[in-house]
Parts: C-alpha cells; structure tokens; sequence
C-alpha cells in the first residue's frame, strides 16, 4: 500500500522498521552479483529479482524499502555500454520496483530512494575511506543529475546513505536542495566516527535546522557502534534517527568472504529506541528473518 502520509508525520507517532540487505537477499535468491554494478545490474538484467527481494522484506514486516540505486549511477552506466537515456529509466525503475513489491498490503510501505556515497561507484571500497581527492563541485557535478531523476520517480524519502565523511555529506545536501523530496543522511562509521575520521557530533551537526532531513543516523557499521551514535545524533539535530548496521559479521577482501560471528540482535533495538531512534533495519547480512524478529520486537506486524 502506498503511504497517504509523508514519512516524517509517521515517524512523530510511531517507530518504522527498515529492510534489510539487498545484495545477501539477491545472493540468496541464486543471483551474481560480482559485477562492478552489483546489485545495479539486475536493474537491467533480472528486475524480477529486485522485486522479489523486496517482497521478501515485505513479508517479514518491513514498512521502509529502500532502492536497488545504491550503486546505480551514470557513470557506472555508461562503463557498461548503457546510454543515459536507458540509465535514467533503469534509476526510476528502482523506485518502481519497490512500490510493486508493496502492492497488496494491508499496512502502508514508504519507499527511500538509495543515494549512495561516490566511492561506491568505484567498486574498489573507497566509500568506506572518503576523501576523495574530488572538490565539492566535482562531487556535486556527480551526485546532481542521479538525485533529480531519483526524485522525479517520486520516493517517499531519498536515502543519502553511506556516507563516509563530512565532505560528502555536506555535498549531498547542496545536491539534493530544491529537489521536492525529502532526504535521510546517514553515516558509516567506525567506533565514534565517521570512516574518514571525523567526530560524529560534527558530522550529525551538519544537518541540524535543516527541515528537508527527516532523520539522521548511521549504517552500514557494527551493531555495537550504534548505541552511541543514536545519542549522539539526538542530541546534535534532535530529529528522528535512522539506523541499519551490518549483521557484525567482518569482510575478508583476501578470501573474499564473511569470518566471525554476528552480533545482530533483534532485541537490541529496545535501546536504540530509547536514545531517539525510529527507522531500525539491517545492512550487510541481515536478511528477513533478522528483520521479522526486529518487526515482531518493535510490535509492528500485522
């Protein structure tokens, strides 16, 4: 069901759950995704999957969904052979997806367009370092055109996720300025900081007295540096805040794969409630039954 209220009116009254991973759901659902465009390509090549994710999600008590357009961008488009009039329409596809994937609830599901950071278009983990090289303008030249057709598809919420350092952030927010959507920022970090090094009081700071940011937070993180951020970014913008970590598990780049154990925990979000949180959900290797236990937890399922 398509919401009849603006994201932020919900968020005044109530406590929304967040999907989860996209990219373990598609790997799940026997999709590769060791192309450079990740999960992106399926846009193209198998948006039937996209769908079916996000009706997984769905059906574990999700009300937020967020895009496949992560790493969709014209840039990365164009190095596959994919002109920018077909880029444009696979970007409003991923806000299309989303919405079918909600049809035929009974409960009302927003969708949150995925902006992410410039380095994941690089597909080489520089979104998790920042800091470019790049000047604000240059990263503006980049971020720009995908936000304004993002939002001509009509999300409920751009997610500007991700995002690795203050210079971005505060590039993002230009970008999406006078856009007609309103924006969520999120961090990744590390301990109390942002992945580039940064305090998380200054990083939250910058979205303070900004009324297009409906909520501030993290993701993409260990489910342990939440705690602390949730407070932080309260009392640094006393908006709502966002959190999604990672299932806690660690990336081995040299065996190309997951190693220790996770610390999601479902119950967990009690706390984060408690510090001002109110859109919970999972990233990187959370999947629908983590997000049908944070559901049930939260008390939202039908």
């Amino acid at each position: 069901m398509k919401p009849t209220r603006p994201l932020a009116a919900a968020l005044a009254e109530e406590t929304l759950v967040l999907d989860g991973g996209l990219s373990n759901q598609l790997r799940d659902q026997g999709c590769d995704l060791s192309d450079a465009l990740w999960s992106a390509r399926l846009l193209a090549d198998a948006p039937e999957q996209v769908e079916a994710a996000h009706a997984a999600y769905v059906r574990a008590g999700a009300r937020v969904l967020i895009t496949s357009s992560y790493q969709a961008t014209y840039e990365g488009f164009a190095q596959r052979g994919i002109g920018r009039e077909e880029a444009s329409g696979l970007l409003r596809r991923s806000v299309d997806l989303a919405r079918a994937a909600a049809q035929g609830t009974e409960h009302p599901v927003w969708v949150a367009a995925s902006v992410g950071p410039y380095g994941a278009m690089l597909a080489d983990g520089s979104e998790y370092r920042g800091r470019y090289g790049l000047s604000v303008a240059e990263l503006e030249r980049f971020h720009r055109p995908r936000i304004e057709t993002l939002a001509a598809a009509e999300p409920d919420v751009l997610a500007l996720e991700t995002v690795p350092d203050t210079d971005e952030a505060r590039t993002l927010l230009r970008a999406v300025d006078g856009c007609g959507v309103p924006v969520w920022l999120s961090y990744s970090i590390e301990g109390e900081r942002t992945r580039a090094g940064q305090s998380l009081a200054e990083a939250f700071a910058l979205a303070a007295g900004n009324d297009q940011v409906v909520a501030v937070g993290v993701n993409c993180c260990r489910p342990e540096d939440v705690d602390r951020a949730v407070e932080v970014a309260a009392r640094q913008t006393g908006k709502p805040v966002v959190v999604y970590p990672n299932s806690g598990e660690e990336w081995d780049a040299t065996a190309r794969g997951w190693r220790g154990d996770g610390t999601f925990d479902a119950a967990r979000v009690r706390g984060w409630q408690a510090r001002g949180a109110r859109l919970v959900g999972g990233c990187c290797r959370v999947g629908p039954e983590q997000i049908a236990g944070l559901a049930a937890d939260v008390g939202v399922r039908e």
